[in-house]
């Protein structure tokens, strides 16, 4: 009877060690997908024209998943190695703390959590099981962890730089990332030169009611930060929720706390009252990190033109994203065809890309087949200075400008 007990408690332990490590990945792989779908072949113009770009991508949720970032991986869509194949000089990660069963684009509630099961079934850090704000801190922690053993490991191999990827928190950071072309003499750097991750949250939920909270998400590094994910919550309504309101007064107290502390304000996911509301006590660039256009693709999330106005009225940027509730397609041409409606509505200089790679999307290609966007954009007759700003360069200048605080940060 004792042999049975221990054979029985030993294939109980094989079989939790086997869902542990094996279970997370196989969740990411049937979420994270690249659809297989034909591409454009790539111009020599294209591929010259796309080595010489500030590259910034606006969203990625890669920090969810178990996967090692500083690893090249075929895995999901975003990696470091990936980055630099993809000529990225900025990628934008996102933290996601929430979401709720049985997600969808019209209402959901906040009394269901998808992540929980998630965090524990990657064994995550007990103090993340039970918290939102845990969460996000720990997402900071894995990606100052990924940095630090991308360059150890670059530098043993000598390969790429012997910076690796730069963790930027205020506008030198940014600064400090090496431009990849001089347009005056026309010299193509060396693309082995440092890249940039920037922090951001996905639905400040994370605040768990507290704006204090806000302070210790600033400290570990967090420069963007969408009010609002898949439901409503404290702070405001989201486009998904089931009451879909404006913000409400912590709302308003955390927009205002954010734009002092040099922290983007993304309306991404917010519904409409609760974008209106921002848009109308902005006092800085705000940004839509990830999404599409209505004028392109009718799905609810998506901006109509009015709010792209009321966005460019700002400063700010809208990110298109590269999955179908984004552009009713996968195809770069889908891609390039939502941001000529927003260059030609209010002007190149709000376009930026927001791919939402890793956020449980199936796309056409993965960031290191970033030139087929490039590509896209000269086939729908943008000239190569518009190409620049939409890729990149608009974002730089936005990020340059909202990561300089108006208040000094708290100790």
């Amino acid at each position: 009877m004792r042999r049975w007990l221990i054979g029985i408690l030993l294939v109980v332990a094989v079989a939790a060690l086997a869902f542990f490590a094996i279970a997370p990945g196989m969740l990411e792989r049937g979420m994270n997908k690249i659809d297989g779908k034909p591409l454009a072949a790539v111009s020599a113009r294209a591929k010259a024209l796309h080595q010489t770009l500030t590259i910034v991508d606006l969203h990625s949720d890669s920090l969810m998943w178990k996967r090692d970032i500083a690893q090249s991986s075929d895995q999901g869509h975003v990696d470091f190695h990936r980055l630099y194949e993809g000529n990225v000089m900025l990628q934008v990660f996102s933290s996601v703390t929430k979401t709720p069963r049985g997600q969808n684009y019209d209402a959901n509630s906040a009394d269901t959590d998808n992540i929980t099961p998630l965090v524990i079934a990657q064994l995550q850090p007990l103090r993340t099981w039970s918290s939102l704000l845990e969460r996000s801190l720990w997402h900071a922690q894995k990606l100052e962890a990924a940095t630090k053993k991308f360059g150890e490991n670059i530098r043993k191999a000598n390969r790429f730089s012997t910076q690796g990827i730069l963790i930027v928190r205020d506008a030198p950071g940014l600064t400090s990332l090496a431009e990849p072309y001089d347009p005056k003499s026309g010299i193509v750097f060396d693309h082995g030169s440092p890249r940039g991750a920037m922090l951001s949250i996905e639905g400040l939920q994370n605040l768990e009611g507290d704006i204090a909270n806000l302070d210790k998400l600033y400290a570990a590094g967090f420069r963007m930060a969408g009010l609002t994910h898949f439901f409503d919550n404290e702070l405001a309504g989201s486009m998904h929720g089931l009451k879909k309101g404006g913000l409400t007064p912590l709302g308003r107290d955390v927009v205002t706390r954010m734009e002092a502390r040099g922290m983007i304000v993304d309306i991404a996911h917010c519904s409409n009252a609760c974008v209106a509301d921002i848009l109308k006590m902005a006092r800085r660039p705000v940004v839509s990190s990830h999404g599409g256009v209505q004028a392109t693709c009718k799905v609810n999330r998506n901006l109509s033109d009015e709010q792209i106005r009321g966005v460019a009225a700002t400063g700010g940027l809208i990110g298109i994203g590269y999955w179908d509730a984004a552009v009713c397609d996968t195809s770069p041409a889908s891609v390039a065809k939502a941001m000529k409606h927003v260059r030609d509505l209010v002007g190149v200089e709000h376009v930026a890309l927001g791919s939402d790679y890793d956020g449980a999307t199936t796309v056409r290609f993965d960031t290191s087949k970033l030139v087929q966007v490039t590509q896209a954009l000269i086939d729908a007759g943008f000239s190569d200075d518009e190409i620049r700003a939409a890729m990149g360069g608009n974002a730089v200048r936005v990020l340059k400008a909202g990561l300089v605080p108006l208040i000094p940060p708290a100790p």
